[in-house]
């Protein structure tokens, strides 16, 4: 499956896509990694999904979810771009993608990457929001990088429209909230998705990266979609 939905109301002026929200990896499809990599930040964005879904029902509008994992293909890279289909990621050696001949990385494109962002597309038209929040989660430290500190709850992330990231930054000052300008990404390198679909479309988005062990249990997204629920409303009131 290409993508999950979370239906809402269009009205909101708000759509949630989250690349990584899934660890999904089809029965036909071997990675040659330990079923336990799965749930790791390599595989899917910890505590996405869950959140999407708070912040969904909080503020009443649609969401639109990865559906496959990361280390199968992963939706936010360009098609042809190094690393759509990851051979190593972390410090980890994804066996079942070395090598892979081009008719099979078509067919993964064919299968889940184009039918996803024709999704997109589709919504985006039909809804036209007026702003698209980017979902993502980030990892305390990375394994190939132990003495890289990432102190962020939150980091912000846009390439070259910053309507909404200059509205959202101070406002998660206000809030008491940790967070990074373009941390621990930056969108000016990392944005493909948000590239395509918003800045492409000229829709305002919001581009927001949230500390995994802040979300990882119920107790955590059930604090952070409390929080950044009245954010994101206040920033799309902001952008009218």
């Amino acid at each position: 499956m290409a993508a999950e939905l979370i239906e809402g109301d269009r009205a909101s002026g708000l759509l949630i896509v989250a690349d990584h929200a899934s660890a999904a990896v089809p029965g036909d499809i071997d990675l040659g990694v330990p079923a336990s990599l799965l749930g790791d930040h390599v595989a899917i964005d910890i505590g996405v999904a869950p959140l999407a879904a708070a912040l969904c029902a909080g503020l009443g509008c649609p969401a639109v979810l990865g559906g496959v994992s990361r280390l199968v293909i992963d939706l936010n890279r360009e098609e042809d771009a190094p690393g759509l289909v990851p051979v190593d990621s972390d410090g980890n050696r994804i066996a079942g993608n070395a090598d892979l001949p081009a008719p099979v990385v078509a067919a993964r494109l064919d299968r889940f990457w184009r039918p996803y962002h024709a999704l997109l597309a589709e919504r985006i038209a039909r809804d036209r929001p007026r702003m698209i929040v980017s979902l993502h989660s980030f990892t305390p430290w990375l394994a190939s990088r132990p003495t890289e500190t990432r102190p962020w709850q939150v980091g912000v992330l846009w390439n070259n429209d910053h309507r909404a990231a200059r509205v959202a930054l101070p406002l998660l000052a206000a809030a008491g909230v940790t967070a990074g300008d373009n941390q621990p990404y930056s969108g000016k390198l990392l944005n493909a998705t948000m590239n395509r679909h918003a800045e492409g479309t000229g829709t305002p988005y919001l581009g927001l990266e949230v500390r995994q062990d802040l979300i990882g249990d119920a107790e955590g997204v059930v604090r952070w979609a409390a929080i950044l629920a009245p954010l994101i409303a206040a920033t799309r009131d902001a952008l009218a």
